[in-house]
């Protein structure tokens, strides 16, 4: 009776202990981004070192029953009946303005130095950005080309990577031997040691695989004299970034200031987008004495990827808005009805304008989209976008929505004209 007891409270060990080791992996990737995010925000322009903190405080203060009441969104805010309509009014703006997006943060750093991208105060009297750059993490910067990544290095720092790689490598085959040596001296009794040790034999072939295609990645990165020179480049352009951004120089080869950097990097926005932020928080903070909460801003594809794992709303098309800088959240989590009343009926009202596109998500924002003229495009546009946007091809939906041939026949065709203005949205 006392063995399965004892295996029971075995068992009951290692699942705690399995359980505590994730706990703590997350809460340090947690804390490191809060050290980050902190150093960031102490940079508030002028406000008081404090004045990010007692925003978000504003924000997550309990309502009064005054505030209270159901939320009553309007025509404006609600999908479409065409669920690729949304986007699609998205991409046809980017079509038509032949906006530039962005693909890592070496693109963004580029539109920053330009001018097309101009850095948003992580806190003012009307607003405040409110989770901005949760997913940053502190590896080294890389370049994103078609879903691939590959890290960014100058010649030293290349051939440290290298060297890593083969210590690492070595190790990793030492340790192989010395597994399957172990296992080699088992008898054939011992089935649940030679279990355990080819377990951690999987494994570790696991991480020498990892190393083999990571080298080989550099190898085909850096192996041509050509791209070899442009990602040396594109390295120098990022640190001469880094020596001055937003007032304080940054180390990239140290990890904190990566990710500080990076947190820094999507607190930014096109000057079209800032302008309807700051019109809709201060219409906000003049009605209710509260800092609007910006829940996202600029994001580039790569950093969406990484997103997407966490978010379904965030989009994985060709041209995702966010990409470009000229769409923002706002987290209306803590609102009480009368404030999500307010707030809608102002994003309404600029949609009736012409000047944005938006729509009230499920997960507590809502996605605003500035129009870089101030004009809506035009619908023949939209319709012509909805394939880019992910809809599938009018025959395609012809033949999925078709009856099976022992259904009798209908009377008429079916239609596959595409309904206009009154479409639904699936992902932004």
């Amino acid at each position: 009776m006392r063995k399965p007891v004892i295996l029971l409270f075995l068992f009951c060990a290692a699942t705690c202990v399995a359980v505590w080791a994730v706990v703590r992996f997350t809460n340090v990737k947690r804390n490191r981004w809060i050290q980050a995010a902190s150093i960031v925000t102490n940079n508030t322009n002028g406000m008081p070192a404090d004045a990010w903190t007692r925003a978000v405080e504003r924000v997550k203060e309990e309502r009064t029953s005054a505030a209270g009441g159901a939320a009553e969104t309007p025509p404006e805010l609600k999908h479409y009946s065409e669920r690729y309509w949304f986007l699609a009014t998205q991409v046809a703006e980017i079509e038509h303005h032949n906006v530039r997006t962005c693909q890592d943060f070496l693109d963004l750093a580029a539109m920053i130095q330009s001018g097309e991208m101009v850095s948003v105060p992580f806190v003012t009297d009307s607003y405040v950005l409110f989770g901005i750059g949760q997913r940053a993490d502190d590896a080294v910067f890389s370049r994103f080309e078609d879903d691939h990544s590959v890290e960014l290095y100058d010649e030293a720092q290349l051939n440290a990577a290298y060297k890593q790689i083969a210590e690492q490598r070595a190790s990793l085959e030492s340790e192989i031997k010395s597994l399957n040596s172990q296992a080699g001296r088992l008898t054939k009794r011992d089935r649940a040691k030679r279990s355990e040790l080819q377990k951690q034999i999987t494994a570790k072939q696991a991480e020498l695989k990892s190393l083999d295609e990571q080298k080989s990645s550099l190898d085909e990165a850096y192996g041509n004299a050509a791209t070899r020179r442009n990602l040396f480049k594109d390295y120098q352009s990022l640190q001469a970034l880094a020596k001055s951004f937003g007032g304080r120089s940054y180390d990239l080869n140290n990890p904190t200031d990566r990710q500080v950097l990076k947190i820094s990097m999507l607190s930014s926005l096109r000057p079209q987008a800032l302008k309807i932020l700051e019109e809709v928080a201060s219409a906000y903070h003049s009605q209710f004495d509260r800092p609007l909460p910006v829940s996202s801003l600029v994001r580039p594809e790569q950093y969406q990827h990484a997103l997407r794992r966490v978010n379904r709303n965030a989009v994985l098309i060709d041209t995702p808005p966010h990409s470009t800088g000229l769409a923002f959240d706002i987290d209306y989590r803590y609102m009480g009805g009368a404030e999500q009343t307010f707030l809608m009926n102002e994003l309404a009202r600029l949609k009736r304008e012409g000047r944005i596109e938006v729509i009230r998500e499920r997960n507590a924002n809502y996605h605003v989209f500035a129009f870089i003229d101030g004009k809506r495009p035009p619908d023949d546009l939209i319709a012509a976008s909805l394939e880019k946007a992910g809809a599938p091809p009018p025959e395609e939906t012809h033949h999925a929505e078709a009856k099976p041939a022992k259904t009798k026949a209908r009377s008429r065709a079916t239609k596959t004209k595409r309904p206009r203005a009154t479409a639904r949205k699936r992902r932004r």
